[in-house]
Formats: C-alpha cells, sequence, structure tokens
C-alpha cells in the first residue's frame, strides 16, 4: 500500500471533483456514481455526473436517452466544445449530466496524437468547476487515456470494492496509476473514499473482505457498506436512481447513508 496515495476525507472544501475508478468491471461504479449524485442532490448540494464511460450506462441510468443530444463528453474531450454546452439536467433536482455516447469507445486511439491528450477534461472541468458542489467522473473499468484524463481532473479518487472473492484484486494497480498520474500530472490526488459494495450479510466471504478492505486502507473506508440488492439492481433499467425508484429500499437507505459521510453532514 502507498501510503501517499490514501489521503484523508474529512475537512475536504467545496467543490470536491471525484473520480470514480476501479479497472475491475462490475464492482458498481457506476450504480455508486449515480446514487451517490443523486442522494447529495436530495441533501441540497448542486452535483453534476460526467459520464465517462463509452457504454454510457450514467446517462442511461439518469433517464437521459444517447440519441436526443447533439454533443457529448466525445466533442468534449476530442473538439474543444464547451463543458457547459453539454450538462443536460436530469429529472432530480440539483443533478445535471455530462452524457457519454458510443462516440467515446473511439476516443482512446483519437487521444493518442492530440496535444495535452491527458488534460482536456481537466481544462474543461475547470470552466465550470464553481457551478457545482461535486462533480463525478464515471470512469471507464480500464486504464487508458478516458480514465487518464478522469484521474487528472478530479481532487479524489472514490473506489468501489465488492464484497466477494478476488476485492482487491486490481486495486493495487489502480493505486499505482494514481500514483503516477500524482507524480506527472495531479500532484494533489489522493485516494479519500472507498466504499464496498454489494455486500451479502449471510455469507461469511463479505464479512472476510469488508474486514480486510480495512485492515488494509483504515479510515478511508466508508463506515457505510452499500448491499446486494435487487431494487439497486433493476433501478437503471426504469432511468432512475434507487433513491427515486424505491426510496425506502435497503439499497437507497443505504446510499443516502453515504451521502452524508461522504460530505460531513
Amino acid at each position: 500500500m502507498m501510503p501517499g496515495v490514501i489521503g484523508n476525507r474529512s475537512k475536504r472544501e467545496l467543490p470536491r471533483v471525484f473520480a470514480l475508478a476501479n479497472q475491475k468491471g462490475g464492482v458498481g461504479k457506476t450504480t455508486t456514481t449515480v446514487n451517490l449524485g443523486a442522494s447529495l442532490a436530495d441533501l441540497g448540494y448542486k452535483v453534476l455526473v460526467v459520464d465517462l464511460d463509452p457504454q454510457g450506462n450514467a446517462t442511461t441510468g439518469l433517464g437521459i436517452d444517447g440519441r436526443n443530444f447533439d454533443v457529448s463528453i466525445y466533442d468534449v474531450i476530442l473538439h474543444d466544445v464547451l463543458l457547459e454546452d453539454c450538462i443536460e439536467p436530469t429529472s432530480i433536482r440539483n443533478l445535471f449530466i455530462v452524457p457519454a455516447t458510443i462516440d467515446l469507445a473511439g476516443a482512446e486511439i483519437e487521444l493518442v496524437p492530440a496535444f495535452s491528450r491527458e488534460l482536456r477534461l481537466r481544462k474543461a472541468i475547470d470552466q465550470v468547476r464553481d457551478d457545482f458542489q461535486y462533480i463525478l467522473i464515471d470512469c471507464p473499468p480500464s486504464l487508458g487515456l478516458i480514465t487518464v484524463n478522469g484521474l487528472a481532473a478530479a481532487s479524489e479518487v472514490l473506489v468501489p470494492i465488492q464484497c466477494e472473492y478476488y476485492a482487491l484484486e486490481g486495486v493495487g494497480q489502480l493505486l499505482r496509476n494514481v500514483e503516477l498520474v500524482r507524480a506527472n500530472l495531479n500532484p494533489g490526488l489522493e485516494v479519500t473514499t472507498i466504499v464496498l459494495t454489494m455486500y451479502d450479510g449471510r455469507t461469511k466471504l463479505a464479512d472476510q473482505v469488508v474486514a480486510e478492505v480495512r485492515s488494509h486502507f483504515g479510515d478511508a473506508v466508508c463506515r457505510t457498506v452499500i448491499p446486494r440488492s435487487v431494487r439497486v439492481s433493476e433501478a437503471p433499467s426504469f432511468g432512475q436512481p434507487v433513491t427515486v425508484h424505491d426510496p425506502s429500499s435497503r439499497g437507497a437507505i443505504a446510499y443516502r447513508e453515504l451521502a452524508k459521510e461522504v460530505s460531513g453532514g
């Protein structure tokens, strides 16, 4: 573990810019982006979700149809379109999104010859940073140039870790990459927030993973654990966060608690 990479979550000043990253897929990264964003908005914060994943799941999960807009995050990163021209309101008060489309899938390759290619998202976000209190960047489950753009634009990294076998697999690599981005592009970047997801209280394994992650990362691990839940899984197909889809469900309650913990409220 690299102590320099792990930072303190408390007493952070607004605005806060989080990159949600884990190159392991299926750990609840987009689900956490959408539901944490919605829960922070419910607390009264003005929140922007930036969808950096070519699959666009944060976009559709917030009820935005990928065919209904002219410009997306792809145009911001590759064609210098202003970020503010891509911001779409969602059905939730205070919550906005910069949508992603499948165009982004080719952006990795198109970025290779681009000038200052790692910092294009940061420059775009700098123009709107003071309009929001929280900016959540949903990075793709890979460690290419798109994710590097996300890490270079953020001040904090939030890592979702699922409570299953091989939970910590890939996390060491992610921390090494955060260290590289710190050293070369973004010296203030720190992993401040680790969220345990998909917790199933009926299994011994889940408790072992929780204990292992807590002993490994200490205070960076949130007290709130997100349970495995049908309601959380089905909400995106309705284009809603679980906090709207079923506000009284265990998943919705957990994400609201997480928002309070992350915001210190």
